[in-house]
């Protein structure tokens, strides 16, 4: 499986590209700028390690013939960047782990888009697309360093099982992930405010916390 990344140079991009890379699957990091992207990419590659996947730069166009795309913007962007992929992206799988988020001094607060969710409006926007929300509770901190054990599980919602599905199965090839199907896509809504929580916690706490659920079976 290869994976391409909108928006990948910020730390959520990075830290998935790094995990995905680490079990092998090749990356391609996306920009605005294909230099930026490139220059990243280069960054996140030096930190892999024998018989990582590979990781390049591409400008956010070029990334939209890969197996699944993942939108990783800031929330403020996101619509007026995948608004013109819509006819690259028709068909695919592309996974919103955008979140809409405004700090307010030592918490985060979340914001609630016209759609009701960044996944939403994501799929609002490429309505020929199969869009699924997913990753975003994982602490990119500790995503970014590949000495760092994560574990965690990831909530995955959509209204196409195919595309949960495929977001699963991505998930589950990275180390201390568990993908968790959590129903259809009006669930982000509520996935994505819980961001705000969880990283108002980490602060607050000086932690990394992430999510598990329990009584569910089949642990990691």
């Amino acid at each position: 499986m290869d994976i391409g990344i909108i928006g990948g140079t910020g730390p959520a991009g990075r830290g998935l590209a790094l995990r995905a890379a680490m079990v092998g699957m090749s990356v391609v990091i996306g920009s605005r700028q294909a230099e930026r992207a490139s220059e990243v990419a280069a960054d996140v590659a030096s930190r892999t390690g024998a018989g990582a996947g590979a990781i390049t730069g591409a400008a956010n166009e070029d990334v939209c013939g890969a197996d699944l795309v993942v939108v990783a913007t800031p929330w403020e962007g996101t619509i007026a960047t995948v608004s013109p992929l819509a006819e690259a992206l028709s068909g695919r799988v592309v996974v919103s782990m955008v979140n809409a988020l405004a700090k307010e001094g030592r918490s985060f607060l979340a914001l609630v888009p016209p759609r009701g969710s960044m996944a939403g409006a994501v799929q609002a926007a490429l309505p020929s697309s199969l869009v699924s929300a997913a990753f975003h509770h994982l602490p990119a901190s500790q995503m970014e360093r590949p000495e760092a054990a994560v574990e965690a599980d990831v909530l995955v919602c959509s209204d196409h099982p195919a595309a949960t599905a495929a977001t699963i199965a991505l998930v589950d090839r990275i180390g201390g992930l568990r993908g968790v199907d959590a129903g259809d896509l009006a669930q982000a809504a509520a996935i994505e405010a819980f961001t705000a929580v969880l990283i108002t916690v980490n602060i607050r706490n000086r932690a990394h916390a992430a999510i598990r659920l329990t009584g569910m079976g089949g642990g990691r």
